[in-house]
């Protein structure tokens, strides 16, 4: 059953190495993902799902410790999703004898938005030794498969906390990557709505046409979100909802 929620959004530059001169811009968007990220480790999940748009490459599953990289946007960064250590957790072996060796380098396989995810899941320090799997999702995936995907996350286990990362539209400004589309500010408006008052209905309402043509990269995540939180009855809180470079990019936590 879904017990806690975060929804964060997934551009590279909320990783400070890759904004570089411009991540101070964006310091007030990375504390309240951090915040969200605590929120669900206190809400001592048994397992947590990072749940991200993906092309056809990083689509499905990605197993705790999948390797991301952040090389192809100009920095010699890796990540690693929630990385288990050789003992099984972050903390050293039950004898207190210090960390365990790190795990061997591999391939990045995780799609861009789990990357981001891992990154926000070790800057806020997550505990290893609760459960992580990755998802991409595709973005034509269609809302009642989305739903689907979500219901079946939320019977994986008793506690089940999802990590869904995913952006709002891309034209709400001039100088916007899909340039000013007067649709875009209302559009936004309801996903706002709807992470605010964790309303799964009107998540699995949002148009997908209209989602594609606003360029709403976090559609098909955020529909997972609504098919997991069905009958859940958590309480949604909006930490964040701006529109930065003209896309919209929101924080929310839906907790019991």
């Amino acid at each position: 059953m879904l017990i806690a929620a975060a929804v964060c959004p997934c551009p590279p530059l909320l990783v400070p190495e890759v904004a570089a001169g411009a991540a101070p811009e964006l310091d007030g968007l990375r504390a309240a993902c951090s915040e969200a990220v605590r929120a669900l480790a206190a809400a001592r999940p048994d397992c947590l799902i990072v749940v991200g748009p993906a092309d056809l490459a990083g689509r499905g599953k990605h197993a705790q410790g999948a390797a991301g990289s952040f090389r192809g946007f100009g920095v010699e960064l890796d990540v690693r999703l929630a990385a288990p250590t050789a003992e099984g957790t972050s903390g050293g072996d039950a004898a207190g004898r210090g960390p365990s060796p790190e795990l061997p380098p591999s391939p990045p396989t995780l799609p861009t938005s789990l990357a981001v995810g891992a990154w926000l899941l070790e800057h806020a320090g997550w505990d290893a030794a609760v459960p992580v799997e990755g998802l991409g999702v595709g973005e034509p995936l269609a809302a009642e498969r989305c739903i689907e995907v979500g219901r079946e996350l939320a019977g994986r286990a008793e506690r089940v906390a999802l990590l869904v990362m995913g952006d709002g539209t891309a034209c709400r400004t001039l100088k916007a990557p899909g340039y000013l589309d007067e649709r875009a500010a209302p559009f936004d408006a309801e996903v706002a709505r709807a992470l605010a008052a964790a309303d799964t209905g009107a998540l699995a309402a949002l148009d997908e046409e209209l989602a594609y043509e606003l360029k709403a990269a976090g559609r098909a995540p955020m529909q997972v979100l609504a098919g997991a939180g069905e009958g859940a009855r958590l309480k949604g809180e909006l930490r964040y909802d701006e529109a930065p470079y003209g896309v919209g990019y929101f924080v929310a936590s839906w907790l019991s």
